[in-house]
């Protein structure tokens, strides 16, 4: 048994976020009286409409249909499992990583990245689109379900979480960093009152840690299952890969004669726990060199915990490396991508052009002779279509929609 190692039956570690100190929420609300504060949060996004959409919005496009691909609502329950299993592990709150894994896509727009390349080209000179700060924007102004609020009010923890996943945004002098470098913190982000509440300079917590690499295995071992069932690419494709490659080997020894359906399962399950394994081992040794006693001193320690060693990194890369020609940028996948964007701009400029398109909801409140705000109020009512309704509108506004197929 590895030290430290957690099953579920011991007790948080002193760098784990523990619910009793949680810093609260945004509107002040009585506490739960069966409940713990990151539960309440995991159940309130469950529960939320802009979750219910996930099942109807294109995780990666496949020019082929079939019910048996992802969508971003099955990669996101395989985000929330990997990323339970992480902070089960390293004897995190496995609630609040559960809670981060759920809530981390809910910003994406119909078709996947396309859409979200669609509508932030759309929103050039307006503040442009991210999906990241979408969820966030979700989660705290256009969930409309509540009496008292907008949003879900989720914890102080969770909006954390969610906003520092992939790492701080900002240095000391609060000058944004890293990809937001050039263009500045997203409006969607910029919007919230309390932003730099959230101690943006600093990195997340462990938890949230878990949440963000647990996406990154999922879609490794989930676009390659999806690539090869979509006849994108071949087993053999994948022999010089490292380690999927070694897999394949075993895999044809072990079980001469073994059926295609079963031997992609059994690579992408071999992939999943090599790469699970790791992080558990990368990030033990991690906490052994700082040893943290708070969750601040997971914060505070100036680098990611819970990631990957730099001999999976560098598998990793070589994965996303074998997966963008083959597969993101495969001649079939990208016709569909070229529909799509299409579909997503036609849709933005007729609803500029015509706001009174858009349901009574949509425009309340809205001056139209505000060129930002009306193009942020379509960006974010276009963002939360499905792709069967982003479809169904266009239909309904112009006579040459695609097939996206």
């Amino acid at each position: 048994m590895v030290a430290g190692l957690g099953f579920g039956t011991e007790p948080l570690a002193l760098f784990a976020v523990h619910p009793e100190e949680s810093l609260g929420r945004r509107y002040s609300e009585s506490a739960s009286p069966t409940r713990t504060p990151f539960q309440r949060d995991r159940d309130r996004i469950i529960h939320s409409t802009t979750f219910r959409r996930l099942k109807h919005k294109t995780q990666v496009f496949v020019f082929h249909e079939g019910d048996h691909y992802r969508t971003r609502l099955t990669h996101t329950l395989e985000v929330a499992q990997i990323a339970r299993a992480l902070a089960r592990a390293l004897r995190l709150n496995e609630d609040l990583a559960e809670a981060l894994a759920l809530a981390h896509d809910l910003g994406h727009t119909p078709f996947g990245h396309t859409g979200e390349d669609a509508l932030d080209a759309c929103l050039t000179g307006f503040g442009g689109f991210d999906h990241n700060a979408q969820s966030f924007r979700a989660v705290t102004e256009l969930e409309h379900s509540y009496a008292e609020f907008d949003g879900l009010n989720l914890s102080w923890e969770t909006l954390e979480g969610l906003v520092k996943h992939n790492g701080p945004l900002t240095d000391a002098d609060g000058k944004a960093i890293g990809r937001h470098a050039e263009r500045g913190l997203p409006v969607a982000l910029l919007a919230y009152p309390d932003l730099q509440s959230l101690k943006l300079g600093t990195y997340a917590s462990a938890e949230a840690q878990c949440a963000a690499i647990a996406d990154d295995i999922a879609y490794d071992a989930h676009d390659i299952d999806d690539g090869l069932r979509a006849g994108l690419f071949s087993l053999n494709d994948l022999r010089p890969l490292p380690l999927i490659g070694g897999f394949l080997e075993a895999i044809e020894a072990k079980y001469p004669g073994l059926d295609r359906h079963r031997t992609i399962h059994e690579i992408t399950r071999r992939l999943i726990t090599a790469m699970v394994e790791d992080v558990i081992a990368a990030a033990l040794a991690r906490l052994a060199a700082i040893n943290p006693l708070s969750s601040d001193d997971i914060r505070q320690a100036g680098h990611t915990i819970v990631t990957f060693s730099e001999k999976m990194a560098a598998v990793d890369a070589a994965i996303k490396g074998f997966l963008f020609p083959r597969m993101y940028r495969h001649p079939e996948v990208m016709r569909v991508r070229r529909d799509a964007d299409r579909v997503v701009k036609d849709l933005f400029d007729k609803y500029v052009t015509h706001p009174d398109f858009m349901p009574e909801e949509w425009r309340r409140d809205l001056d139209a002779s505000d060129e930002t705000a009306l193009a942020r109020r379509v960006g974010d009512y276009i963002a939360g279509m499905t792709d069967r309704f982003a479809i169904q509108e266009h239909r309904r506004w112009f006579d040459d929609t695609p097939e996206l197929r």
